[in-house]
């Protein structure tokens, strides 16, 4: 009877610990940390004259390939631009201008480095939010830059990390 007590009391010390190492990794709220992001970047600008001039805002792209993004690169861009649009600046939606911008059907958009003169001057833009991001097994990195049009200056950059719980992991995945 006492080895049985034991054995049961063993068995349940042991799904205890085994239950404490499982590791579930949890997403953070995305449009806080894009919201945090958009302002980072406001923050880090020194140029006094970017605040009245209008900013693009192109979708985030996989650093390991730079043609490609997601739907969470896409919606880190939407949120950016919500939280520049909140702020009172002058934000060009993207979406609206497909023949100045490379589009490649449920990618989003992709600035050419050739097409940035063109694009401003279309529209009198002084600034462009781009970025990147990268998986890692639990992490996603994120590289926010806004730079100056006329020159591809970084006037402000901000960088920030997310858990990669299910939520992330399935806004990461190719071709969504």
């Amino acid at each position: 009877m006492m080895k049985s007590i034991f054995t049961l009391l063993y068995a349940s010390l042991l799904c205890v610990l085994m239950a404490g190492c499982t590791h579930t990794v949890k997403d953070k709220d995305l449009v806080h940390a894009s919201y945090g992001a958009a302002d980072g970047l406001l923050n880090g600008v020194e140029d006094k004259f970017f605040r009245k001039q209008p900013i693009l805002v192109a979708s985030f792209v996989n650093v390991d390939n730079l043609q490609q993004s997601s739907t969470f690169g896409r919606m880190i861009a939407e949120q950016i631009s919500s939280r520049l649009a909140q702020h009172n600046y002058k934000v060009i939606e993207m979406k609206l201008r497909t023949d100045s911008v490379f589009v490649r059907a449920q990618t989003g958009e992709f600035l050419l480095s050739r097409e940035v003169y063109e694009i401003s001057s279309k529209h009198d833009a002084y600034s462009v939010v781009v970025g990147t991001y990268g998986a890692s097994k639990e992490t996603v990195y994120v590289t926010a830059k806004l730079l100056r049009v006329r020159d591809g200056i970084i006037l402000s950059s901000y960088d920030y990390s997310l858990p990669l719980g299910p939520d992330t992991k399935k806004m990461l995945r190719k071709g969504r």
